[in-house]
């Protein structure tokens, strides 16, 4: 394929319209539910679900296609008022999801909820165990949202945390490894380099985050398409 069929193929309309064809592709989206607005590969979502975790699915199904640089998502979370719970309801519902998950230590997280949304704090070892406490409480019912304050304590020194994530790019399948650069400043990490869609980018920080201890990262690597 030529570099100007390339740029065809990933202009903002076509993105739109991938868009639009992987939300409905979604099975848990509903037709309609949704609004794509495309400029310069940023795309913003639109509208209104009757769940947050039909805010996230959409979020997630736009990141997938190819040609997205980055999403913002404006949609509006309305729930029915069958699903409304009181915060305490909530709070309550959210530390059991917690005790029952095996990856997370339940008791250094701190839950707190405020008008339908959670806010997570706290201190873990991993990046995954961070991760995993969102997901278990962003499906309860009633939520509205969640914000993760949850912080990863450094375990590994600099050069240790370098190798391990330069390792675990040479791994993946969906990486080349070649093409990207691994900077470690404490137990922050910085990615560079380039890559030929958002998933390889996303795919790249995934690993980053893998690695124990590691407290941030900053994903430099740019797309070309």
């Amino acid at each position: 394929m030529s570099t100007e069929t390339e740029a065809v193929d990933r202009s903002d309309e076509k993105i739109q319209k991938d868009v639009l064809a992987e939300l409905k592709w979604d099975a848990r989206l509903q037709p309609n539910e949704i609004g794509v607005a495309v400029k310069d590969g940023i795309v913003t979502l639109m509208g209104w679900v009757d769940s947050y975790t039909k805010r996230w699915a959409a979020e997630e199904a736009a990141h997938r296609v190819r040609g997205v640089l980055a999403v913002a998502n404006d949609i509006e979370v309305r729930l029915p008022i069958s699903a409304e719970r009181t915060d305490a309801d909530i709070a309550a519902a959210a530390v059991r999801a917690l005790e029952w998950d095996a990856l997370v230590p339940v008791d250094k997280i701190q839950v707190t909820v405020s008008k339908g949304w959670i806010t997570l704090k706290g201190e873990v070892e991993w990046q995954f165990q961070k991760q995993d406490a969102e997901r278990v409480v962003r499906r309860l019912a009633g939520v509205k949202g969640v914000s993760n304050l949850i912080t990863v304590k450094p375990r590994l020194t600099p050069s240790e945390l370098k190798q391990k994530i330069e390792q675990a790019l040479v791994r993946s399948a969906e990486t080349d490894a070649r093409r990207i650069t691994v900077e470690v400043e404490g137990s922050k990490v910085i990615l560079k380099g380039t890559v030929r869609s958002w998933a390889e980018k996303e795919e790249a920080e995934r690993a980053a985050w893998s690695a124990p201890g590691v407290t941030s990262v900053d994903n430099r690597i740019t797309i070309v398409v």
